[in-house]
């Protein structure tokens, strides 16, 4: 049947909802469009690649020397082959490049990655882990869509820092056996190769790996620090290159390069491991999203240009690891140990990543025999260079002198990094982290007793610290009689800080021992939080009292405690009838309560 509008127009019901959920739906698919558009590269990314082409170009070379080695040695230590780390290399690192969060990010295969990856090849081979890669990618990109990348600043600083630290000793030490000559064994704990590779020299003297990987390191620490423009690090690659050909030392070097890339392909895809998978690819994304968002927070800190954007970071990988089992490449992340020598060369946009993978991609085809003389050692006094770089002493120093909790923090999370593995040490960190937010939350909130005059509340009362009396309120002695405090009957307390599931065996003990007859007021005007649990305890409290002759009355509660006091606490009577817009109203409403008793007894 017709209706009418306000107006006085006839609608007719079906007819009208129509176009109302078209707009809705249009509405919709506008904001995930929006949504979208927001993750893309923008003509900012494009502006900041025309400031300093020179310096990002030269930044980008020294990073592709510095990642061909290792994308080969992470490929092979995954189970895939050194040409799949090397297609992971190129194919992530573009499009890291170009659609990440970081401007300075650089992607590829790592280490921590490779954990993940062993038990998989074992189980379903070398397609199991492209499958699992491509569905990690979509997770990351569904992830970057609902704006999951924003928690990634819950992470404490002292972690970071930590992180930071222990990833900068995990670099170091993986780069132990190189700079002593030695062949690495990529599966077994970086602490325990380096101390193998040491016992190992010391039985057999080899000092020409150790004084190249020494020497070139000393070159980029001081070179960039004095004369930051220079490309340091390609510089000192070239002539430990040149060096190592012109005297027989004895230096193991890179090797051949397996010529070009895989063909683009889809064998991997088999829907009928989806679900077996399902656990691997979570994993996969879990590490990529901590690995990208944890490098991005440590090169903000490093002083990046500008602030990476945490879910851009996560489309930027989700796309990448999509991509990348199409060239038969490993799952990929932002490197913080790339990255750093990004940073550390004076790259200043997205062209050095970009340009580091193209000279990869260009290597792979066409130039491997340029690059299979350089001496390991070399890169590993690369390496040890971008490792010392990474650690910022001054914010070290800084949260030494100012927090022994945050110390502990750092070292803790450092020691997990290097003794665990990286997914382990930023989630005890962070436990820790948040087990001391809530104590030191918990020590914030208070409950003092104020004095009740005739004209309504006055101020705390000024002798007490936090308004109790071996754990029992001043107002009422532990056997419920008055102490002074409160006149007639009535007894006025503030309750200030925030009050949550740590502090709420505070109000219990402080009013276990009340008996009345009397009425209590709890003003909360100083509530700054409240949550599920305290709003349910004050509603017991407020019961357990009752059943004892005590009436308790609420003032100066926020519309949103109130609703979460009214809704979760199962007191009886309706909190509703017990709570005041201010402690006056409350101190009126008390005295007519305490009126209507004195009349009712005589």
């Amino acid at each position: 049947m017709p209706g009418r509008t306000p107006s006085g127009s006839s609608f007719e019901g079906p007819a009208y909802g129509a176009p109302q959920t078209g707009i809705a739906v249009g509405r919709r698919l506008g904001g995930r469009l929006s949504r979208l558009g927001e993750l893309l590269p923008g003509r900012a990314d494009l502006a900041a690649m025309r400031c300093h082409p020179r310096r990002d170009v030269l930044a980008g070379l020294s990073v592709a020397v510095v990642a061909l080695p290792l994308a080969l040695a992470y490929g092979a230590a995954s189970g895939l082959g050194a040409r799949a780390g090397l297609a992971t290399a190129v194919v992530a690192g573009a499009l890291a490049a170009i659609f990440g969060g970081g401007a300075l990010q650089v992607s590829g295969p790592t280490g921590a990655m490779t954990v993940v990856l062993i038990p998989v090849v074992h189980r379903f081979g070398p397609g199991g882990v492209m499958l699992a890669g491509a569905m990690a990618g979509v997770v990351l990109i569904v992830a970057a869509l609902v704006r999951l990348g924003r928690f990634a600043r819950c992470v404490p600083a002292a972690v970071v820092e930590g992180f930071a630290v222990g990833v900068a000793v995990v670099i170091a030490l993986q780069q132990v056996p190189a700079a002593l000559g030695q062949a690495t064994r990529r599966h077994d704990k970086v602490w325990r190769e380096a101390v193998r590779a040491v016992t190992d020299h010391i039985h057999e003297l080899r000092p020409a790996p150790l004084l190249m990987a020494a020497a070139v390191a000393a070159v980029v620490m001081t070179g960039n620090r004095w004369l930051p423009r220079v490309p340091f690090p390609l510089v000192a690659i070239v002539m430990a290159t040149v060096i190592a050909e012109a005297f027989p030392l004895g230096l193991h070097r890179i090797g051949a390069v397996p010529a070009g890339l895989p063909a683009p392909s889809l064998d991997f895809m088999h829907p009928d491991l989806l679900a077996a998978l399902l656990p691997s690819a979570l994993a996969i994304a879990v590490l990529a999203a901590l690995e990208g968002l944890l490098s991005a927070a440590v090169v903000d800190a490093m002083g990046g240009n500008r602030p990476s954007d945490p879910d851009r970071e996560l489309f930027g990988q989700g796309l990448s690891n999509l991509a990348v089992p199409l060239f038969g490449g490993v799952p990929a992340t932002a490197t913080l140990a790339r990255t750093a020598v990004n940073v550390r060369c004076g790259a200043t946009s997205r062209l050095a990543a970009l340009t580091h993978a193209i000279v990869l991609a260009v290597i792979a085809f066409a130039a491997g025999g340029l690059v299979a003389d350089i001496p390991r050692a070399a890169l590993a006094g690369l390496m040890f260079g971008a490792a010392v770089r990474m650690i910022k002493v001054a914010s070290l120093a800084s949260i030494l002198r100012t927090s022994r909790i945050d110390t502990l923090i750092v070292a803790f999370t450092c020691t997990v990094t290097v003794a665990v593995n990286l997914i382990a040490a930023v989630a005890a960190g962070v436990v820790i982290a948040t087990l001391v937010t809530i104590a030191t939350l918990a020590r914030g909130s208070r409950i003092e007793a104020v004095p009740c005059t005739a004209d309504g509340a006055g101020t705390p009362r000024p002798d007490t610290a936090d308004g109790m009396t071996g754990g029992v309120p001043r107002g009422m002695a532990a056997d419920g009689a008055t102490d002074g405090v409160a006149a007639g009957g009535i007894s006025l307390y503030r309750l200030d800080g925030p009050w949550f599931f740590a502090t709420t065996h505070r109000l219990l003990a402080s009013f276990a021992h009340l008996t009345g007859p009397g009425v209590i007021i709890l003003n909360m005007a100083g509530v700054s939080a409240l949550d599920l649990t305290a709003a349910r305890v004050i509603g017991e409290v407020i019961t357990f009292l009752r059943a004892r002759g005590v009436t308790v009355l609420l003032a100066g509660v926020r519309p949103d405690h109130q609703r979460l006091l009214v809704n979760a606490a199962d007191a009886r009577p309706s909190l509703v009838d017990l709570i005041h817009s201010d402690p006056d109203a409350a101190i009126s409403h008390a005295r007519s309560l305490l009126a209507g008793a004195d009349r009712h007894l005589s």
